[in-house]
């Protein structure tokens, strides 16, 4: 886990919904770097987690295909 500056501009998910209640943003500046933070928008001064722009992308690709597994 990381926490990313203050100025960091965080963009939320279409998919989170309108109920608020699966609320994910990620900050797309940070693609540059080789990775991707994200946090949970009802926490916005908790931390974020980082992820590998491959893994995020792969990510990105398994919802826009609706092939996640339910949990």
């Amino acid at each position: 886990m990381s926490t990313t500056p203050g100025h960091t501009v965080w963009v939320k998910s279409s998919y989170s919904g309108d109920g608020g209640y699966n609320c994910l943003e990620w900050a797309p500046a940070y693609i540059n770097t080789g990775t991707v933070p994200v946090r949970d928008s009802k926490d916005p001064h908790g931390p974020a987690l980082t992820f590998p722009t491959s893994a995020w992308a792969s990510f990105i690709t398994a919802v826009q295909q609706d092939t996640l597994d339910s949990v």
